[in-house]
């Protein structure tokens, strides 16, 4: 029988995990996986108290190395759909089932979330304008860089079929948060086909959020993985990112 399974990668959320929970329609899933990175705050009562299965890092491995736990949990536990979204707010859990009926559909093998519809709408949304530019320009290279037509490169909503997260090499990729655009690129190089569906855009106080430097640093580290991708297609460097799993 096939499972859904949405996966949150947690980090002091419990201000907002009862609301973004709230926000899935029930019995759209059939499990929820939170894997706490070290919370200093309630988040993992919280989410025992909600009845969702949670595992609890003993040190922080990071936003990758926290989606790295997800997967290999949804996997074990026969998920043939798998949607990554935080705990924070900042995503409408009302998306989750259309993007498993996509999957499972055969529209897409992956899914991302497209906050940035209109530029009015993404700044009234809370987005800052300096991030607004890096996700514009960023978005575009990647676009143009992997032949795609995606409108956002940069959203924390996602959702995969079982023989994506089985085909590519992702324990291998970034314990930080370029493992996002690993993700990507890899999914590209691995020939799956990528799209997306439109969410609203949600910052506030309460949603999780990089600042100015570790945002410039995801910036480069992200255009080193399109670099290392190119390197490896022409043969002039060999990139494990890109290799097939053991």
């Amino acid at each position: 029988m096939s499972r859904a399974i949405v996966v949150m990668p947690a980090y002091n959320a419990e201000s907002t995990l009862e609301a973004t929970l709230s926000e899935i329609p029930e019995s759209s899933v059939d499990e929820i996986i939170l894997v706490d990175d070290c919370s200093s705050d309630n988040t993992v009562a919280i989410a025992r108290d909600l009845g969702l299965t949670v595992v609890v890092h003993e040190q922080n491995l990071g936003y990758g190395g926290n989606q790295k736990t997800c997967y290999r949990l949804a996997l074990e536990r026969d998920a043939d759909v798998v949607v990554m979204l935080h705990p924070d707010l900042q995503y409408d859990g009302k998306v989750v089932p259309v993007m498993i009926d996509l999957l499972r559909n055969d529209h897409c093998d992956v899914l991302l979330g497209n906050r940035i519809r209109t530029r009015h709408e993404a700044l009234e949304g809370g987005m800052p304008v300096y991030k607004y530019i890096a996700n514009r320009g960023l978005t575009m290279i990647e676009n143009i860089w992997l032949g795609q037509n995606l409108g956002e490169c940069h959203s924390g909503l996602r959702a995969y079929t079982r023989r994506v997260l089985e085909t590519l090499p992702w324990e291998r990729n970034s314990d930080d948060f370029v493992f996002d655009s690993q993700f990507i690129v890899q999914s590209v190089h691995f020939g799956f086909r990528l799209g997306d569906v439109p969410v609203p855009v949600r910052y506030m106080k309460e949603a999780s959020s990089i600042n100015f430097v570790r945002s410039s640093t995801y910036g480069l580290q992200t255009l080193w993985t399109l670099a290392q991708w190119t390197l490896h297609q022409t043969h002039l460097m060999q990139s494990p990112l890109f290799e097939p799993r053991d």
